[in-house]
């Protein structure tokens, strides 16, 4: 590998995260709050002197987990559209000839293969991704059809540490000391604090919006731009919805399944049939 793929911004963004998730706990370990703190006081570094071990052996297991979930869904496959469609893909391009022509697929003016519905070329990632949700910066990946599932189950566990995390972060603080001293005892515990607070909300409000859009069978691109893309903006609701239930089986496990093609020919005969 050559040296300054060290320096590429995939290489560089995972390293700051493993980098700050390693710190952050690395504080919460070690921060000295025996003094400041109640006997009861439920800090990790109380729990390890009083031989209680299983919780902090639990936070650092769901820290790891949660790290490893990370890694796995910045460095998969997010879905991408094969340029050198196999023998599978061309059965499945032939079905999709049986769409409506009123909404044709079309061809990437950039990769130039033949993209699915619900797939988008993502120009950071420089491909096409399946069932295109968006690109995070902060995975420098895409997320889309294979690893959608999976960045779910991350920001879910993300938040439980998280969350855990600010709790441990303010069971530590004390504020009724002089400046000086205080800032000295707790200045670096209360920057982890903020930091906590601040990725706490952003993980809120990202699982919240994703567990929406998944409840309801939309990605973040559909939800944004379904006034540009022409398979929605000629439907009055979204004809990839099937319900609350079937919608969470097929995301989380594949379940009815079918093509996005079959689907939307499925919804687009029963809402052009007359009624009885």
């Amino acid at each position: 590998m050559a040296p300054w793929a060290l320096l590429s911004p995939g290489v560089l963004v995972r390293t700051g995260h493993t980098v700050l998730t390693w710190g952050i706990t690395l504080v919460l370990f070690l921060h000295d709050t025996a003094s400041l703190c109640s006997p009861a006081s439920p800090e990790l570094r109380q729990w390890e002197e009083q031989g209680e071990l299983l919780l902090p052996l639990t936070f650092l297991l769901l820290v790891l987990g949660s790290l490893l979930l990370y890694l796995a869904v910045s460095l998969m496959d997010p879905g991408y559209v094969n340029v050198q469609p196999q023998p599978q893909e061309e059965l499945k391009e032939e079905q999709t000839a049986m769409v409506p022509p009123a909404i044709p697929l079309r061809r990437c003016r950039y990769c130039l293969v033949l993209q699915p519905l619900r797939a988008r070329h993502c120009r950071e990632c420089r491909r096409c991704v399946r069932r295109y949700d968006h690109h995070c910066p902060w995975m420098e990946n895409c997320v889309g059809e294979r690893n959608h599932p999976l960045f779910v189950v991350y920001l879910a566990l993300q938040l439980v540490v998280l969350l855990w995390g600010l709790y441990l972060a303010w069971s530590g603080l004390r504020f009724f000391q002089p400046w000086g001293q205080w800032l000295r005892s707790s200045g670096l515990l209360f920057a982890t604090f903020l930091l906590l607070s601040l990725f706490s909300l952003v993980a809120s409000l990202l699982l919240v919006s994703h567990l929406y859009l998944v409840a309801s069978n939309t990605t973040t691109w559909e939800f944004i731009s379904s006034h540009r893309i022409a398979y929605l903006r000629q439907r009055p609701s979204n004809p990839f919805d099937r319900g609350l239930t079937r919608n969470l089986a097929h995301f989380f496990c594949g379940w009815p399944s079918g093509s996005w093609e079959t689907l939307w020919a499925e919804e687009e005969e029963e809402g052009s049939s007359p009624a009885v």
